[in-house]
C-alpha cells in the first residue's frame, strides 16, 4: 500500500510584542492573555491621553502550560548563563518610583493630566 501524503498550510501570525500578560485558569485550561499597549495621538481627544491595546489569547491544557514553564525556566537559565542576570531596566524602575510618588502625594500633582499606567 503506498504511503499517503498530506498538504500542510501554515498561516503565520503577526509578530507581537507583549508589554504585559495576565494569566487565569479554569479546571480544564490555563489562559494566557498577552497585551501590547501603546500611546497614540488622537486629535479628537486633546484633554485625555489615548492608548491602543492589542491582545492575543492563548488557551492551554494545564499539563501543556507546565511543560511550557519548564521550557521557559531552561531558556532563561541558558540566557542568563550567556548574557548575565536579567534585571529590570533602570528606566522602568524610575517610572515606577515616579508613579508611586504621584500616588502618595496627589495634591502636588493637581492640575496635571496623569497618563494611565501599564507598569502594574
Amino acid at each position: 500500500m503506498p504511503e499517503e501524503q498530506i498538504n500542510l498550510n501554515i498561516v503565520e501570525g503577526d509578530p507581537f510584542f507583549a508589554h504585559e500578560v495576565s494569566i487565569n485558569f479554569t479546571p480544564t485550561q490555563v489562559v494566557l492573555d498577552f497585551k501590547c499597549i501603546t500611546p497614540r495621538v488622537d486629535p479628537r481627544s486633546k484633554a485625555r491621553p489615548s492608548f491602543q491595546m492589542k491582545h492575543n489569547v492563548i488557551m492551554l491544557e494545564p499539563w501543556h502550560a507546565k511543560a511550557i514553564l519548564d521550557v521557559m525556566e531552561n531558556t532563561i537559565k541558558k540566557f542568563e548563563e550567556q548574557y548575565g542576570k536579567i534585571q529590570k531596566p533602570k528606566s522602568v524602575i524610575a517610572a515606577e518610583k515616579k508613579q508611586k510618588a504621584q500616588q502618595k502625594h496627589p495634591a502636588e500633582h493637581a492640575g496635571t493630566t496623569a497618563a494611565p499606567s501599564y507598569l502594574g
